[in-house]
């Protein structure tokens, strides 16, 4: 398939090769993606529905005077286990990128069914020689090995050296329309020292429904699969302008995490700094775990390069140079960074590509909105 407009909102860090079945989906009628011809609005357009057994689903959710929007997500200790023992190694293994949900949805779409083998529209040119929306068919960008010490220029570069970051980023596991997806996502300093900051379509599919079984999984691959443990979600919180409409620029969300074995998450990895209003432009890194070919999932990856505006205008977002594919949504993006001891200030995260551009990450300018969303979930 491809696009003559250069956005596709709709697929946010559009590549992949979706090799494995979606994991506890129920069937339904098959339905063809419909082809896009014109820039999708609303950006995002996630189906995060319903619960599959074993989902956890608090009340309602509660809209804030200040336009922040929040989700209980696992209440009780017995939810709380429930999310956990629900994240088996298998399913971790299993689960898809969020960035494919785009790809079998429609406007706030439900999910048009689980692929059943089918293959999904605009595939890596490994995948059944089919080309990607931006490039020729059959370029694939190549596995970057890792380098020896940390470069201040690269669009995407397994991290090989350690420090704060690699413990304070992690993988996030959620179930969506019943079938399991991976983000990224970071601790950051918080009063309550539970929070992570993430992408808002990691924690709910804009005007649709919120997660279920969100986990986060600090330092993954560092080690082990989970060696500093993993904490369930209990409240849930994004902006105003994303939950009603999935508005890109407004594309954060903050999750305040239970404890694991009695301990926050800061007192366990630490935490990055978190700053709002930022100067734009200069030099940014950014970190994820980016699941498509040519990467699996099982590796911090970075990038690193100057901030540059979007040239199409359609955003505030900036733009940082970045082959990183679906499954980094969410991973912090710092200045300030020190590549000796892996600490930074996050500025902003991983949201989207345009389908004519897959060596550009966009990422919201972290402003008002996202101060006061930050300030009322580390108080949660």
């Amino acid at each position: 398939m491809t696009l003559s407009t250069p956005m596709l909102a709709g697929a946010p860090l559009l590549a992949g090769l979706i090799g494995s079945a979606l994991v506890g989906a129920a069937p339904a009628p098959q339905q063809a993606a419909p082809p896009v011809t014109a820039p999708v609005t609303g950006s995002i357009s996630r189906s995060i529905t319903g619960s599959i057994a074993g989902s956890i689903i608090g009340p309602a959710s509660e809209a804030r005077p200040s336009g922040i929007v929040e989700h209980v997500a696992a209440r009780t200790p017995a939810d709380q286990q429930r999310v956990l023992d629900y994240w088996t190694p298998q399913r971790m293994a299993r689960a898809l990128p969020i960035g494919l949900l785009g790809l079998v949805t429609r406007d706030k779409g439900l999910l048009s069914g689980p692929t059943g083998g089918r293959a999904l529209p605009a595939l890596t040119g490994q995948a059944a020689g089919q080309a990607v929306p931006g490039r020729t068919a059959g370029t694939v960008v190549r596995r970057h090995h890792a380098a020896a010490a940390p470069s201040a220029s690269t669009v995407g570069t397994r991290w090989a050296s350690g420090g704060l970051v690699a413990r304070t980023t992690g993988r996030v596991f959620l179930t969506v329309a019943g079938a399991d997806f991976v983000c990224s996502a970071s601790t950051v300093k918080s009063g309550n020292k539970d929070l992570v900051v993430t992408a808002g379509h990691c924690v709910k599919d804009g005007a649709g429904e919120w997660a279920a079984n969100w986990t986060f999984v600090p330092g993954y691959g560092a080690g082990g699969r989970g060696p500093f443990g993993q904490y369930a979600a209990r409240r849930m919180f994004v902006a105003g302008p994303w939950a009603r409409s999935g508005d890109d620029n407004y594309d954060v969300g903050m999750v305040a995490l239970t404890t694991s074995r009695g301990r926050h998450v800061a007192d366990v990895v630490g935490t990055q700094e978190i700053a709002f209003n930022a100067p734009r432009g200069g030099q940014a890194f950014g970190f994820g775990y980016p699941a498509d070919p040519p990467y699996n999932g099982g590796h911090l990856v970075y990038c690193a390069g100057r901030l540059r505006d979007d040239p199409h205008k359609q955003t505030r977002d900036q733009g940082l140079g970045c082959a990183m594919t679906a499954g980094s949504s969410g991973g912090p993006w710092m200045t300030s960074f020190d590549a000796a001891t892996g600490r930074g200030t996050i500025t902003s995260l991983s949201s989207f590509k345009y389908s004519d551009d897959q060596r550009t990450m966009y990422g919201p300018y972290l402003g008002d909105a996202a101060k006061a969303l930050y300030t009322m979930a580390g108080r949660a």
